[in-house]
């Protein structure tokens, strides 16, 4: 499933398919960290801490990281 934006705000990722992959939450953490940044006209969020904890371990934790920031925008399917 390709990300898509919802009614209701919230983002979807099919961590089943192709998008699922560690590589592509990492871009998808980038975009996310970048929205968010310009939607509060400050550093929010910093990019690099959230992308060396995501770096920083298994699949598993990269995917526990990325729902600790962006889980209040997006839902993750497995």
């Amino acid at each position: 499933m390709i990300l898509k934006k919802q009614e209701m705000g919230l983002f979807e990722i099919d961590l089943t398919g192709p998008d699922g992959n560690v590589f592509y939450l990492i871009g998808m953490a980038k975009k996310l960290t970048k929205m968010l940044n310009e939607r509060r006209g400050a550093e929010y969020l910093n990019w690099d801490e959230i992308r060396e904890d995501m770096m920083n371990a298994d699949y598993e934790h990269a995917v526990a990281v990325f729902e600790k920031h962006f889980g209040h925008i997006t839902i993750l399917y497995r």
